[in-house]
């Protein structure tokens, strides 16, 4: 298939995969183009955020680095990747200065309403290459009309690590929180509660100098033995998550609003919420809008599986897949081929991007609601062989 390199392009002529299963195969991945550009971000202290409770803050944060993106390429399709306290993306030649200035001002935003320190970073793919790594990425597409960036050959990994030694980093901007756009990102859903023991939330990395197809073959293993488990450990009931008034994450996406005082932005949440709280309950389709299904199409549209260097997936399990998932994580780690972390909790959330609920393409990031990805990637990082 002839993809073409020159442009924005290349994403959009990425075909897209249904199954799961095929993301751990190496060969689905196509080559970005030279040109392009490597944006990451990640929460300084997210352990710290975590201790307090403020999870859910954290998981906003990194989900406005997504939200800013996609709107600052005016909702061009453009590859990304959700990490819990913090995200990565790529973006074509022409883009570069609108995605840095978007940087800029998402981390001056998180200062200035959560006190939260991010930290950001750009790189070219072809620095990338010239440091031995490659940057490869894939469509995934649970659904019709959605779907999620997988990401292979160390780039993104090399990029986040750079970043957090302090060799890589975007210089702080003049770009204000006022200048950010981060139109369609909420987070209204309440948390979803494990139906089948506890929601885990997994980290797996390949070891230095492991080829892909033998962590491809661990991470296979990994998806067929959590698809034993009901609708494949899919943590977001099949009807949707539930919905509470006043929203959990009220008071936090207040603070994604710019225009206004705080208490209107409040007030109007309030209301609007207010609103969708009973046409939710109430099931009454209203226009083009269908409640039952919108919430349906909520746990279709759900990102919790993703490769992005490694595996990572937020899944509700009963012990025994919980239990098999760890023997082949322990026996390929005994053979020196991958580390993980692993975290089990209660519940777990949702921070979505919707431009329009009467549109298929809307994008819901699922995570462990009590630390999920970062308290796994920190026992990952704890773990010795």
């Amino acid at each position: 298939m002839f993809i073409e390199h020159s442009s924005q392009a290349y994403y959009d002529n990425l075909p897209r995969h249904g199954d799961f299963a095929l993301m751990a195969e190496p060969h689905r991945y196509m080559p970005l183009p030279d040109d392009w550009y490597v944006g990451v971000a990640d929460i300084v202290g997210s352990t710290h955020e975590i201790s307090r409770g403020r999870y859910k803050i954290v998981n906003m944060v990194g989900a406005a680095v997504i939200a800013a993106q996609l709107n600052a390429a005016g909702r061009q399709a453009l590859p990304y990747v959700f990490g819990g306290d913090g995200a990565g993306f790529a973006v074509w030649p022409a883009q570069r200065g609108a995605a840095e200035r978007a940087l800029n001002a998402v981390r001056r935003w998180a200062r200035a309403e959560y006190g939260v320190e991010l930290r950001v970073a750009v790189v070219s793919v072809a620095r990338i290459r010239a440091e031995g790594r490659d940057l490869r990425v894939a469509r995934y597409a649970p659904e019709n009309g959605v779907d999620y960036a997988m990401f292979a050959g160390g780039g993104l990994a090399w990029a986040e690590a750079e970043m957090k030694a302090g060799r890589i980093g975007l210089a702080e901007g003049k770009d204000a929180p006022a200048d950010l756009d981060l139109s369609g990102l909420s987070c209204r859903w309440s948390n979803m509660k494990a139906r089948h023991g506890a929601i885990v939330s997994l980290v797996v990395v390949p070891r230095p100098g492991v080829s892909e197809d033998a962590f491809a073959s661990v991470a296979h293993a990994l998806v067929t033995a959590s698809s034993k488990e009901g609708r494949g450990g899919h943590p977001v009931p099949q009807e949707g998550p539930g919905v509470a008034f006043p929203p959990p994450g009220l008071t936090i996406e207040a603070r994604v609003r710019q225009k206004g005082s705080y208490a209107l932005r409040v007030a109007g949440l309030l209301i609007s919420n207010a609103f969708l709280w009973a046409l939710m309950k109430s099931g009454v389709k209203l226009g083009q809008f269908d409640p039952k299904a919108y919430r349906a199409q909520v746990a279709s549209n759900a990102d919790y599986r993703k490769f992005d260097d490694g595996l990572k997936m937020t899944l509700d399990c009963d012990a025994h897949t919980q239990a098999r998932m760890e023997r082949i994580l322990r026996a390929a780690e005994a053979d020196g081929l991958v580390r993980f972390g692993l975290h089990a909790q209660e519940e777990a959330m949702m921070t979505c991007l919707v431009h329009s609920p009467t549109e298929a393409r809307h994008m819901h990031f699922v995570d462990g609601a009590a630390g999920g990805y970062a308290r796994a990637a920190r026992n990952l990082r704890l773990r010795t062989v």
